[in-house]
């Protein structure tokens, strides 16, 4: 059975996606000077080769964007979903002293979590946990935002974020909520091991019902002047000096 396809946009999320030895292209849609540019910046490969190629004006391809009125840069990709794997199957599969997840509970803004998927495959998290019904699957502005990161990191749909928590402590991960009224700044932990690092809505944040499942509550911290920071930006700083301090070790 033929899978659905839906449109990416962007310079460097399709070329990660012609990369991608997984990832079932349909067709591309560019504009000569796009091809002229992409053969020459990648010279010792052929993207393009078994590809269905088809040349557009850039107004054409602006039409193919729609309302979204994303910057195209010349690219634009027909493509399928990735094979899924579940939570249960990676686990079994993977064998890691230390395994860290981002799970999101109701995050819904598409380039908030095309910022997230970008900052973790840029350091390293094993993968991210998202509620399927929120997940904004064929988002063009998600996979514009993650630039490319889709291609690179696990991402696991689930039903209920509260059960998957439940589970993974069985699997003896640590689940660490960042919240601003937490009182312990996260630097302060030790984060060896398997983890879950657990980040709520941009609205209101997470569900006192989801906190019970937490191990750990921690806080950024910032200039008491500010109330808070961008949820993407949030995870971006939280992985990055997670990936930095097990790099030492």
């Amino acid at each position: 059975m033929k899978k659905s396809t839906f449109l990416i946009v962007g310079k460097h999320p399709v070329i990660e996606a012609l990369k991608n030895p997984q990832r079932k292209i349909e067709r591309i849609f560019l504009t000569e000077d796009a091809q002229k540019n992409l053969n020459r910046e990648n010279q010792s490969k052929n993207l393009l080769k078994n590809i269905h190629v088809f040349y557009k004006s850039r107004r054409e391809l602006n039409n193919l964007c729609g309302k979204d009125e994303i910057s195209h840069q010349g690219l634009i990709a027909e493509v399928e979903h990735l094979e899924e794997q579940t939570l249960k199957d990676y686990l079994y599969d993977i064998k890691r002293e230390n395994i860290n997840f981002i799970a999101l509970e109701d995050v819904t803004d598409p380039r908030n979590i095309g910022s997230i998927i970008r900052s973790a495959a840029s350091f390293n998290i094993n993968g991210i946990i998202v509620k399927d019904r929120s997940f904004p699957l064929k988002s063009k502005l998600l996979y514009k935002s993650a630039s490319g990161g889709t291609e690179h990191i696990k991402i696991f749909k689930v039903a209920n974020i509260k059960t998957s928590l439940k589970f993974l402590k069985t699997k003896d991960f640590w689940i660490s909520a960042f919240d601003a009224s937490a009182t312990k700044d996260f630097t302060e932990n030790n984060w060896k091991g398997k983890n879950v690092l657990l980040f709520g809505s941009e609205g209101y944040g997470l569900k006192e019902k989801t906190l019970d499942q937490t191990d750990f509550q921690f806080k950024i911290g910032i200039n008491a002047n500010i109330e808070s920071l961008n949820i993407s930006n949030s995870v971006s700083i939280v992985c990055h000096y997670i990936n930095k301090s097990l790099s030492k070790n």
